[in-house]
């Protein structure tokens, strides 16, 4: 069995070992795949994986031989899922691996929003401290989470686990679902438009689907209260971002933390780069090593799977 991992870097920049994928056969490992070439590198195999290099329908035609492609990531919109059906190539994913990762993500990119550690950090290093006449100062207005309102929208398992932990900071938990919520003290259901309404924060979670792309516009920000915090954490389309540039250059949106964009890598720029009280960070929520140990087992077991001829996770059924 030939396998070729066609963009590896990201899961494994050299701290990792490939060992659990190299049992099953010959594995070759590119850090990064131009598209001209995925088609090239994918070659005479039968497996390939892929974290976000596109397989069209073009590459899919051009690789008689495959059988089997694994992406590397919860997303699989990178692959033509029809064309791979049509070809009778199973397609899997990786569920569930960076759930405890991304809720962590979600807390520290809120903490560093209201109490702007960094900034603090940064200040005391500057010698500001040194030279102010009292024992203490802060550089911005700071934000006690206990008795707000936390709203959520999409209640996968990485939205249950980020409302366990705003239950845990004393907030109320205010879920927008298309699935059935069980409530619980201090958590409950409200349709998306309340949710918005009123939310002291308000984090995303749901997938990219085209009724959900840029479903956070203009209207909606300007229907929320009045320095609302926006976390981002699921996809960048999800939010029309020239419009939450001009609630947070206007103060509706009172700050805004990041870390998805529309464009991944920003080549052309993105105008919330530069806007003000926003954090971004460069999708790194499901990066600690631990997180992505977990993803390379997954995958491992989705290929034995496979090649037993019972395939979990398949995404093209």
């Amino acid at each position: 069995m030939n396998c070729v991992i066609l963009d590896g870097y990201t899961l494994n920049p050299g701290d990792l070992d490939w060992a659990p994928l190299e049992r099953f056969g010959t594995l070759t490992v590119y850090d990064r795949t131009p598209p001209e070439l995925v088609a090239e590198r994918i070659g005479e195999a039968q497996v390939a994986m892929t974290n976000k290099t596109v397989l069209d329908r073009a590459v899919l035609e051009a690789c008689p031989n495959l059988r089997y492609i694994s992406v590397l990531a919860t997303g699989y919109n990178v692959v033509d899922l029809e064309a791979a059906r049509e070809r009778g190539i199973v397609v899997t994913n990786i569920p569930a691996y960076s759930t405890h990762a991304v809720a962590q993500h979600v807390f520290a990119l809120l903490l560093e929003l209201t109490n702007h550690v960094g900034l603090h950090s940064e200040s005391v290093k500057a010698g500001n401290w040194a030279r102010i006449e009292d024992f203490c100062y802060w550089e911005k207005p700071m934000m006690e989470l206990e008795g707000k309102t936390f709203g959520i929208v999409g209640y996968g398992r990485i939205g249950q686990a980020v409302a366990r932990l705003a239950l845990a900071f004393g907030m109320e938990v205010l879920v927008s679902s298309s699935h059935t919520i069980e409530e619980m003290p201090g958590l409950h259901a409200a349709a998306l438009e309340e949710v918005l309404r009123r939310s002291d924060i308000l984090s995303l979670h749901c997938p990219l689907t085209e009724e959900r792309r840029g479903f956070l516009n203009r209207a909606r920000l300007a229907a929320m209260k009045r320095g609302v915090l926006i976390l981002n954490t699921a996809r960048g389309p999800l939010i029309d971002g020239s419009a939450l540039y001009e609630a947070l250059c206007s103060g509706q949106v009172g700050g805004a933390a990041l870390d998805v964009l529309c464009e991944e890598p920003p080549r052309s720029g993105d105008l919330l780069i530069g806007a003000p009280n926003c954090i971004i960070t460069p999708h790194l929520a499901w990066g600690p090593r631990e997180t992505r140990v977990r993803l390379m087992e997954i995958a491992a077991h989705n290929l034995e799977c496979f090649l037993a001829g019972t395939p979990v996770n398949v995404v093209n059924p």
